[in-house]
């Protein structure tokens, strides 16, 4: 079964088997507004906590989603690159941003539960 973690920075992760598939949260595409261009990450780039993983840009403003914890890029949602809507969407499901294999899991504790994300964006 897969966990969900947020951050304090708007991404989610899910967790399962060691790999976590990482996106926006919906808050976050309500503060972006309507996306018009993702970035997508390198297959098998290493990411330390606090990288700058992703860039997405918005009729408004472009920003950099974070590395929520460390570990090795496995897979990007290339239906992305045609489609970044996809992220206004359904920024919870087929609005992910990138998957990456965990090099720490230790790093799941320090993030938030749902109910504490939803306390943070209050």
């Amino acid at each position: 079964m897969a966990n969900t973690y947020f951050t304090e920075d708007h991404e989610w992760l899910r967790v399962e088997g060691g790999v976590a598939t990482v996106g926006i949260t919906d808050y976050a595409q309500e503060q972006l507004g309507d996306l018009v261009f993702v970035e997508l990450p390198e297959i098998g780039r290493k990411l330390a906590k606090g990288d700058t993983a992703v860039v997405v840009e918005s009729v408004k403003a472009a920003s950099d989603v974070y590395a929520p914890v460390d570990g090795e890029i496995i897979e990007a949602n290339t239906s992305l690159s045609s489609d970044p809507s996809l992220v206004n969407s359904a920024a919870s499901g087929d609005g992910w941003l990138w998957k990456m294999k965990l090099s720490n899991t230790g790093q799941l504790d320090s993030l938030m539960d749902e109910a504490a994300y939803k306390a943070h964006i209050g």
